[in-house]
């Protein structure tokens, strides 16, 4: 199961192919190579990417 990295929430939506929206931070994730990356959506609908807050450890996604 999906665990957003941010804050450990499962509530977590799938919104496009290994796009996802973590509905308790707000953050998109992507899932690409067995990594989640992360991405705070900008008041313009751009996305910033928050990957350097994160060890890519906690990052980790397997099945």
């Amino acid at each position: 199961m999906l665990k957003c990295p941010n804050c450990q929430s499962k509530d977590i939506g799938k919104i496009g192919i290994n796009q996802y929206y973590c509905w308790n931070c707000f953050i998109e994730l992507s899932i690409s190579k067995g990594i989640i990356n992360t991405h705070q959506v900008e008041e313009d609908g751009t996305l910033s990417s928050l990957d350097d807050l994160f060890e890519e450890e906690l990052r980790r996604y397997t099945l």
